[in-house]
């Protein structure tokens, strides 16, 4: 088996999750000031919601990477690096938008569900691959 010598194709959702990783802590720093909160959620809604947009995302988008890391070391194809890379992207794109009401509830379900699945498809893919 030949591993590739650099990774080409997951440092590119790497570097676009971390930009959308910015404005999601931002809006909390920001709130933050703001409010005059400096620690926890003061028991203000709005700071909750916020919290839990940026947790939710460290929740889950750091497994998802890893996944497609060892899927691109492995020798997955673009096909499936560019898919499942994509569909993350876009399930933290819309997860976030439904959680901070810019879209419809829906949009935060639906995000969490295509988020899972690539964590589901990521994890099948290496382990019908390794065993």
């Amino acid at each position: 088996m030949e591993l590739p010598s650099v990774l080409s194709i997951t440092p590119i959702y790497i570097a676009i999750l971390g930009l959308l990783f910015l404005p999601i802590t931002m809006r909390v720093a920001l709130y933050r000031i703001k409010s005059r909160i400096s620690l926890g959620t003061g028991d203000d809604p709005e700071m909750v919601r916020r919290m839990r947009g940026q947790a939710n995302f460290i929740e889950t988008v750091p497994m998802a990477l890893f996944l497609l890391i060892v899927m691109e070391v492995l020798g997955a194809s673009n096909t499936w690096l560019h898919a499942l890379g994509l569909t993350l992207v876009l399930g933290r794109i819309a997860h976030y938008f439904g959680l901070i009401e810019m879209a419809p509830l829906a949009f935060r379900v639906i995000g969490i569900a295509v988020t899972l699945l690539t964590i589901l498809l990521g994890s099948i893919w290496i382990a019908i691959d390794v065993l």
